[in-house]
């Protein structure tokens, strides 16, 4: 089964790279640990020590139009936080 994984380059994500070598990415709902580890050490070539992961649930939001009141929200995801080894690095900008 396939899904997408895309990195999340946010100034709390940076904080955690920086300061523990936690990576933080956006995967797909169906996704399990054991698949985001091998997907990211397939990808960017790194030994992944450990996968935590945390289901965000869509927000709320209602928006004011000349017909009324629009009321939405957002969807879903996860998001998972990886723990690379001591010494590698993954370089998100290295595609650009």
């Amino acid at each position: 089964m396939e899904f997408s994984i895309e990195p999340i380059v946010t100034e709390k994500a940076t904080k955690l790279t920086e300061k523990l070598n936690r990576y933080t990415f956006r995967v797909s709902l169906e996704a399990n640990k054991f698949q985001i580890q091998d997907m990211v050490e397939k990808l960017y070539g790194v030994h992944v020590v450990r996968v935590n992961t945390a289901v965000m649930r869509g927000k709320n939001r209602s928006r004011y139009t000349r017909t009324g009141i629009i009321k939405g929200s957002t969807p879903a995801f996860k998001k998972a936080i990886i723990t690379v080894a001591e010494g590698e690095t993954i370089d998100f900008y290295s595609n650009i």
